[in-house]
């Protein structure tokens, strides 16, 4: 154990956070597959093993990513937007349907799925991370840098824009918030708002999954709607974060996941405030906020521009993709279908995040040397000042 946090780097409440949320997902996991267990006629518990397995794959993950230095990264990203690109290709003419959706990739002979839009965020945001960087001389060109980076910026949008809008428009929000990080100037900023805002239009009302989303949009807009089929996730939501109370019903003492149609995955949240109260939901809304904190500490802290922004990309990424599954468990934001980070069941999904974490903690890696060597640099200078024998 000891040879393991010797050879552990990065910053200790990003590792805490971790392991916190990682407890909580196997806690919540396993109380809420009760009737997925059931359906698939097989025990909770192997369910659960089968989402701790990949929870320790996860930090198997993290580990060896956080080892390697963050700047190969760069490099990579290069090979991962090659293979990304014909995968959600790939992906929305081939991939596996569900809910009127395709999003994944069955693997052949395991029967596993692979979500390439979990790929995808990471090959864009290290991607942009990269170019931004490298164009940082020509960054007001628009031949030159606005153009080549929009390009990779729009082309994603749209592949997972057809099947999975919301994580679209998330990582549609990172890239923006990377992009004035970067130096991109507000008026080309403002031309890919605008722009951005027309592809939405355009899905929403134009898309394959129209009808979708106009009975999301109108079941949220219109709370007479209420009780409905329409509203039956949030109702069933509403309901558990209700009874929850201050300190919950225990755990594994949930009635809602038996109503819910993902209790946990997308909104494992309720199933956490139903069973550990507002106290309990809190607290993981204080861990995510807590995480975006201490990322922001690296990126003002990270002597180089491409750690900064790579952190600062997937940082934002993980926080927001958090409060947003966290804002529809509370009936704050329409059904979106999105993952609770390291804490909802779902294979790919906590590869990919475990894989952002260790980069993330890379880059906090390379700070702390950094301002070791600063240090010993500092205090080397004043061993030779203090050597030099007053004149006079």
């Amino acid at each position: 154990m000891k040879d393991i946090l010797n050879h552990t780097r990065g910053d200790r409440w990003i590792w805490l956070i971790i392991i916190l949320l990682s407890l909580l997902s196997v806690l919540a996991v396993y109380s809420a597959t009760g009737t997925l267990a059931y359906k698939r006629g097989v025990g909770s518990e192997s369910l659960m093993f089968k989402h701790l397995l990949f929870i320790i794959i996860g930090f198997v993950l993290i580990y060896f990513a956080h080892l390697l230095n963050y700047r190969y990264y760069g490099g990579i990203s290069k090979i991962l937007m090659i293979i990304t690109i014909p995968l959600l290709l790939y992906t929305l003419l081939f991939g596996s349907t569900m809910n009127d959706a395709s999003r994944w990739i069955a693997i052949p002979g395991t029967g596993l799925t692979f979500q390439t839009s979990d790929l995808a965020k990471l090959a864009l945001i290290t991607f942009l991370a990269r170019t931004l960087t490298k164009k940082q001389e020509n960054i007001k060109d628009v031949k030159k840098a606005f153009i080549p980076i929009m390009g990779s910026v729009c082309l994603v949008f749209i592949l997972i824009g057809l099947a999975n809008l919301s994580t679209a428009l998330m990582l549609f929000g990172v890239s923006i918030l990377i992009l004035l990080i970067g130096r991109i100037s507000f008026k080309q900023i403002a031309v890919v708002c605008v722009g951005g805002f027309a592809l939405l239009l355009t899905l929403v009302f134009f898309g394959p999954r129209r009808e979708t989303y106009k009975s999301r949009i109108n079941a949220y807009m219109h709370p007479e709607m209420q009780h409905s089929d329409k509203t039956f996730q949030q109702d069933q939501a509403k309901i558990a974060v209700a009874t929850g109370g201050l300190l919950g019903k225990g755990p594994g003492n949930s009635t809602q996941r038996n109503f819910l149609p993902h209790p946990y995955s997308d909104f494992i949240f309720a199933i956490i405030i139903e069973e550990y109260g507002m106290v309990g939901g809190i607290l993981v809304v204080a861990l995510y906020l807590l995480l975006m904190f201490r990322i922001i500490k690296i990126v003002t802290q990270a002597p180089k521009a491409f750690g900064a922004l790579l952190a600062a990309g997937l940082g934002f990424s993980l926080t927001i993709q958090a409060l947003a599954n966290m804002a529809v468990a509370v009936n704050l934001f329409p059904v979106t279908g999105v993952p609770l980070p390291l804490v909802s069941m779902g294979g790919t999904s906590i590869l990919f995040t475990s894989v952002a974490f260790g980069i993330i903690l890379s880059v906090s890696k390379d700070v702390e040397e950094y301002k070791a060597d600063l240090k010993a640099t500092n205090k080397e200078e004043k061993v030779i000042v203090g050597e030099i024998p007053a004149m006079g």
